[in-house]
Formats: C-alpha cells, sequence, structure tokens
C-alpha cells in the first residue's frame, strides 16, 4: 500500500490516531457534563443544552480544541478535569510496534495535532509517545486549525516538508480533505478512532485497520 523506499518523513495525528479517542469522547461527552453540573450547581437539562449548544456552534474551529477557550466559558479548569480521568489515555491497537519499526526504517516521525498544549502535556505524561517522535506540532502554534486551508499553508513555510514524500494519518476525512487540498497525496484515514465505538467501513480515504499491515513484509510481526 505505501512504497516506504520513497517517504522520507509520516505525519500522525494523535488522538484517535495514534491514541484511542475513548478518552476524548468520555471526557467531553460524559465526565465534564457530570463535573460541571456540580462544580456549578446548574439543573441537568440548563448545563446540557449550554454545552451542546456551544459544541455545535465551535466544532472544527481552533476553539474547539483550545482548552483555555472552554476554561474560560465554562469557568472550570478543563486541564484538571482531564487529569481525574487521565488513567483512560491509552494507545491504539499495535501504534508502537509501527512507530519503532518506522524508527528503524530512519524516517523523520512527527505528531500533528489539533490538540491543545495543555492536552498533549497530559498525555505525553501518561504514555511514552515523545520518545518516537522528532517533533510535535500544534494547530495552535499556527493559529488555524488542520481542517483549514491556512493551517498547511503556514506549516510548510516553517517546516518545509516535501508533499510527495511525506505520509499522513488522521481519522479526521475534513482535516485530511484540506491535506488533500494543499497537495499531499498519501493520505489514510483510521477504521476504529474509538474503541467502544463500531469499526467504520466507508470513509474518503483508505482506512487503516491494523497499523502492521502497512510495514514491509519482512518486518511484518502478528501476535
Amino acid at each position: 500500500m505505501i512504497d516506504w523506499s520513497q517517504i522520507d518523513t509520516v505525519f500522525f495525528d494523535m488522538d484517535g490516531t495514534l491514541l484511542d479517542l475513548h478518552f476524548d469522547n468520555y471526557f467531553w461527552l460524559e465526565h465534564l457534563p457530570k463535573r460541571y453540573i456540580e462544580l456549578k450547581s446548574l439543573p441537568h437539562e440548563q448545563a446540557m443544552k449550554k454545552l451542546h449548544t456551544m459544541f455545535e456552534q465551535y466544532q472544527g474551529s481552533l476553539n474547539w480544541y483550545c482548552l483555555d477557550f472552554w476554561s474560560d466559558e465554562l469557568g472550570i479548569d478543563i486541564v484538571e478535569l482531564k487529569k481525574e480521568v487521565s488513567e483512560r489515555i491509552s494507545y491504539r491497537p499495535h501504534v508502537r510496534q509501527f512507530l519503532t519499526q518506522l524508527h528503524t526504517m530512519g524516517l523523520n516521525l512527527a505528531i500533528v495535532t489539533n490538540a491543545h498544549r495543555g492536552s498533549i502535556n497530559l498525555k505525553l505524561a501518561q504514555t511514552d509517545l515523545s520518545k518516537y517522535f522528532d517533533e510535535i506540532i500544534c494547530s495552535h502554534d499556527f493559529q488555524a486549525p488542520k481542517e483549514e486551508a491556512l493551517f498547511w499553508e503556514s506549516l510548510h513555510r516553517a517546516r518545509p516538508f516535501d508533499l510527495d514524500k511525506t505520509v499522513f494519518f488522521d481519522d479526521n476525512d475534513s482535516v485530511l480533505k484540506a491535506a488533500k487540498n494543499f497537495g499531499m497525496s498519501k493520505l489514510f484515514s483510521i477504521a476504529q478512532p474509538d474503541s467502544q465505538k463500531e469499526v467504520r467501513t466507508q470513509a474518503a480515504f483508505p482506512l487503516v485497520h491494523d497499523f502492521r499491515d502497512l510495514l514491509p513484509e519482512e518486518l511484518r510481526k502478528y501476535d
């Protein structure tokens, strides 16, 4: 599927690609509403209506991913609330094996994420992700989410990469479409970003079910 001899750089999204999206879904859909109601002594219906309205309003924008924004808007420390359930942070299957093998191939590996630095730091503290990567690129540093052309233009200026020699994995098809519009062609989506949800069978981009399937045959190791 991938001719690795023609690749020098691999970009990975973090949440839903490297790490199980279940943590994030659980936090935003269950833990945050529960703690928001408790901390603010709000009626359940009023709190849920406010949260759902805000989620719909800001989804896909930089504010959607910004923990400072949500902390200010809701009047609670989002990072501290995330720490309360941080034991749920976990890798997706076979990610570490895949990353280890890519390292042996001498490729440049980078995380390219919309996650806020507060969330990145929390997840790095809970995992050994940082040891696999040459750099961690945060969209907040460019003031634009990965869904926007501005992000890719800004990233390419700040950190030039060969569009034809770069592979990008992301579970968000809107992000992948933005990367495609910028000129990237080696783009892959994720079949099961959240381990507690059903496996996707359709997407706008090739779906990765098992990262090991993408390795050269001599490097594949199945349990």
